[in-house]
């Protein structure tokens, strides 16, 4: 296990109701909420906290550079990140100026992690084909890294115009701004990564999470046979979290906003609704949400971790739509004060 290992939140800014009167939160309170969480993170000593990316009605994610570079200014330590940029339907010259942007805002604490999102509704929305949607992350991640390496870029591609040594500016803090390949299942996801030695963020959201360990081999050799360092070929574990301070006030804290929210995605692409039962059982041993008091939660992150050989960033997927803003906060101080210690003493004892 990495005794450096991070701990992190990501936020989806789904639209709120709060339990305490029932009536839904304004999306600009909500927003403020939001920064409040991220402030809250810092103080409590959370590593990272990442915004998502979505273009649909229930969110207001659809810019999250827009709200990371304001938690920037309010923020001293913890690193900021997408969760994540949905790369395939964007323009990768403005993804790397805004996130250079950030990296200056925020003297040098930006990241990206780039995917192909598990929404559809961008590509239409802005005049791409479905039918590309692989050949156009593989075509704009290696536009993205030509622009990390190099302010004037001679690059030609099929889905834009070439850049023919144009600057792209402004230039960020750090030397190489980290870019993340988020993945879900998908084997030549998992090798591409490996190939270009990029660190790896893997979306556990159903199963046990174990099962990922021959992908995450598969990456990693896929790295090493590229001759990429091992110490370069990071694994990271995005997953359904949250904490407080006994397992069953955080479950049933966690739970109605969980189940309101995958509930109605689930009814989009045909599931069933979320259960109490199911939640339960995803919640337990070998499942893989990873939700709890402080020592279940550290233990769970410790057990996934060493499933998968060793993880160098674990970050819970917190965003509820049936949360008192209080509980999140509290949630938030629990994760850094009480399970970040806990984590990290267990690997150093490993």
């Amino acid at each position: 296990m990495n005794a450096s290992i991070e701990i992190g939140i990501d936020n989806f800014v789904a639209a709120v109701t709060d339990p305490t009167d029932g009536r839904a939160v304004p999306p600009a309170d909500q927003m403020q909420h939001v920064l409040a969480e991220v402030v809250a993170a810092d103080r409590a000593g959370v590593h990272t906290f990442g915004i998502g990316e979505h273009h649909r009605e229930g969110f207001l994610d659809s810019a999250p550079v827009t709200i990371l570079a304001a938690a920037a200014a309010l923020t001293e330590r913890i690193r900021l990140r997408s969760a994540v940029t949905v790369l395939s339907a964007d323009d990768p010259v403005r993804v790397f100026e805004n996130y250079a942007t950030l990296d200056l805002i925020s003297q040098g604490r930006a990241e990206l992690v780039v995917g192909r999102g598990s929404f559809t509704e961008a590509f239409g929305l802005f005049g791409l084909d479905l039918a590309d949607y692989d050949e156009l992350f593989e075509e704009k991640l290696d536009l993205l890294l030509h622009l990390r390496e190099d302010a004037h870029p001679h690059w030609t591609g099929r889905h834009r115009a070439p850049l023919t040594g144009q600057g792209v500016f402004p230039r960020p803090v750090q030397q190489r701004l980290p870019i993340w390949v988020g993945v879900g299942g998908t084997p030549s996801s998992f090798v591409r990564a490996g190939v270009l030695g990029l660190p790896l963020m893997v979306a556990i959201i159903g199963g046990d999470p174990s099962r990922f360990r021959p992908l995450v081999d598969l990456y990693r050799e896929a790295g090493r046979r590229a001759g990429h360092p091992a110490d370069q070929l990071a694994v990271g574990v995005h997953a359904i979290g949250f904490v407080g301070e006994t397992d069953q006030l955080a479950a049933d804290a966690f739970y109605p906003g969980h189940a309101e929210l995958f509930t109605r995605i689930g009814a989009e692409r045909g599931f069933g609704p979320v259960t109490r039962a199911g939640y339960d059982a995803q919640r337990g041993p070998g499942g893989p949400f990873v939700i709890g008091s402080p020592d279940t939660v550290a233990e769970k992150i410790t057990d996934i971790s060493t499933a998968l050989g060793g993880v160098s960033r674990f970050t819970l997927q917190m965003t509820s739509s049936v949360m008192a803003h209080a509980t999140m906060l509290r949630s938030i101080e629990l994760l850094g004060t009480e399970v970040v210690p806990r984590v990290h003493a267990a690997a150093v004892a490993a």
